[in-house]
């Protein structure tokens, strides 16, 4: 995958449907009945990167402050979604040993990964970070991931949604339509190419979690240094 040019074509197509039909806003972000929980190995940017996130998502603050902007301590990049979120979904269903045990054995020589958050892309919905690997490395090991788990006995949903390939970070959702439309993606063009830092992908986190990655929602089931 050109990733380059699948986020390009990702914002083009998106600004098409804003600007036509307005923002695709999620009506259950503040919905204190949303039950919704799964199982998602993840890792979380340092520090410094987050910090530059933080900075630009305090100037579109300004503009749209009705919008849902991502904690630093909920920014992530997704590795593999386990389990699919859905209503009703516990821990009770699963033995996290077992995949806790299983994602280790599948670590083993994993090489050095790195990663450049630069630029912005959108969905219909939300706004993204940009997330560069270094190699194609991440995706070998997730087609490994997905390998391990569907000769395993044990319960996965991968690839239900769609089939991950980028290394994005969702930064912003939206719940309400825009208050200025025009000045609110003018300020996103002027972030399209923004670079925030590059980090070492050294750690992993298996958590249950809630659709939007809320820290007070989320449960570390078990880490994996890499």
């Amino acid at each position: 995958m050109n990733l380059a040019e699948h986020y390009r074509q990702m914002y083009v197509d998106s600004l098409g449907v804003i600007r036509s039909q307005g923002p695709q806003t999620d009506e259950l972000i503040d919905s204190p009945e949303d039950t919704r929980r799964g199982i998602t190995l993840l890792t979380r940017p340092p520090q410094e990167v987050k910090a530059a996130v933080h900075a630009m998502l305090e100037r579109l603050r300004g503009l749209e402050p009705d919008q849902y902007y991502y904690p630093d301590e909920d920014i992530h990049l997704t590795v593999l979604s386990i389990i699919t979120c859905r209503s009703g979904f516990t821990l009770e269903e699963i033995v996290p040993q077992d995949y806790i045990r299983l994602i280790q054995n599948t670590l083993r020589g994993l090489p050095p990964i790195r990663i450049r958050f630069r630029g912005i892309t959108l969905s219909p919905g939300c706004v993204m970070i940009q997330g560069y690997p270094n190699d194609d490395t991440l995706n070998r090991f997730r087609d490994r991931l997905r390998d391990a788990f569907r000769n395993s006995p044990l319960r996965q949903t991968l690839d239900q949604r769609y089939t991950l390939r980028t290394a994005h970070s969702t930064i912003i959702r939206f719940r309400r339509p825009f208050r200025d439309t025009d000045a609110f993606l003018s300020a996103l063009e002027s972030c399209r190419e923004q670079d925030f830092g590059s980090f070492r992908l050294d750690r992993m986190e298996l958590v249950l979690n809630d659709w939007y990655q809320r820290r007070e929602n989320t449960r570390e089931l078990g880490f994996f240094q890499l």
